[in-house]
């Protein structure tokens, strides 16, 4: 069976999901949460060989959304795929969530038996699955992309975590291996105030503790 969760901050569009895919016996929902945040506390708390293999992740939610959750979720759980499942179709949203690592885009329009075929065929090709009218619209935008943005890889990945100037400031220093102390010479600030940051940092980022920040910084371009 393979192993899903579902991530929506609507309990109700929990329930008939789950429903719909339990169906046909072919998938086990092993981790349901109601944003971002929720569900990262809890795949922290599962095994390895208990994780989702593959996430169905709604957009819009409150205290974390699925961009977000999606960019952190993929750095530090990178045996996990991401799934979009959302009834948001517009140019940014689609392109924001592949960017963040989501390796497909699904409209919650979509019937429960093409779900699952879907899932189902991701799981065992590895193809990403998009929704017809997702994928014509990737392909306008292809043909006809908008204007270049002034604004690097890296920006974008720091922004998908809000890092203000300062932390990313800190998080550079920490990936050259410079303890508190160090930076806050550096920066003419108390090794107290840099550890506020280091923390203010780690809140942003949804991790704990230093290896997975710098993970993160590393795989998102933050640096």
């Amino acid at each position: 069976m393979i192993r899903i969760g579902i991530v929506d901050d609507k309990r109700n569009n929990r329930i008939i999901l789950a429903d719909k895919l339990r169906r046909n016996n072919l998938f086990d929902i092993r981790l349901e949460a109601a944003n971002g945040e929720q569900f990262l506390h809890k795949m922290m708390e599962l095994k390895f060989d208990e994780r989702p293999e593959i996430v169905l992740m709604d957009l819009e939610m409150p205290v974390m959304d699925g961009i977000v959750t999606i960019a952190a979720g993929s750095s530090l759980y990178p045996g996990t795929r991401y799934v979009v499942l959302t009834i948001f179709d517009d140019d940014d949203r689609i392109f924001n969530a592949i960017k963040a690592g989501a390796c497909g885009y699904l409209l919650k329009e979509e019937s429960g038996d093409i779900i699952a075929d879907i899932l189902m065929n991701l799981w065992k090709n590895g193809a990403g699955p998009i929704s017809p009218s997702i994928a014509y619209k990737i392909l306008q935008m292809i043909q006809n992309p908008p204007p270049a943005k002034p604004l690097s890889g890296a920006q974008k990945s720091e922004n998908l975590f809000q890092l203000s100037e300062r932390e990313k400031e800190i998080l550079r220093f920490l990936c050259q291996g410079l303890e508190y102390k160090e930076i806050a010479e550096k920066l003419s600030i108390s090794a107290n105030t840099v550890k506020k940051h280091v923390i203010n940092i780690y809140d942003k980022l949804h991790v704990n503790n230093k290896a997975r920040a710098l993970h993160i910084a590393y795989t998102k371009n933050l640096l």
